[in-house]
């Protein structure tokens, strides 16, 4: 088998330290599987927390870890089933000196910054382009229906 540790627990103290993300843990104690909510920081998306998992691989950090939204979202890089276009973690622009908190600020950002470069929906790419009034309204809408409750900010 896999002579690689798991990811190490600093990392998750990392994560669980910064202010992007709440509530990460091992899902089901499975220490190759995160969750935890992410908190975007531009509206409509900071209307609401989105809720993500984090798989690791055996061969972490060799291979690269694989981030999906569980929390259905109005964006053109996240497809129906929380795929999201994420470049960083594709083996070819993956480094093995890479943090799991570098994976989820990145994916943060580009919840945060919609890029039509970075598609997996086009329809909503194409929107975003043509009627981004019309992108904007129907993504606070959706926000509103499916995100998350924001979790209080942490006390003193």
């Amino acid at each position: 088998g896999p002579s690689h540790p798991p990811p190490v627990p600093q990392e998750l103290e990392e994560v669980r330290r910064w202010e992007g993300a709440r509530d990460v843990r091992p899902l089901d104690r499975n220490v190759l599987r995160w969750e935890g909510l992410l908190l975007p920081n531009t509206p409509p998306y900071n209307a609401g927390a989105f809720r993500f998992e984090l798989t690791f691989s055996p061969y972490y950090p060799l291979v690269p870890p694989h981030a999906t939204l569980r929390t259905p979202i109005y964006h053109p890089s996240v497809d129906r089933d929380g795929r999201v276009c994420q470049p960083l973690t594709t083996h070819e622009h993956w480094s093995p000196t890479t943090r799991a908190i570098q994976v989820l600020q990145d994916l943060l950002l580009l919840l945060d910054s919609p890029d039509p470069q970075r598609v997996l929906r086009p329809d909503l790419a194409r929107e975003l382009q043509e009627r981004p009034e019309e992108f904007w309204h129907r993504a606070q809408e959706h926000t509103q229906l499916h995100a998350e409750p924001r979790p209080d900010p942490p006390g003193p």
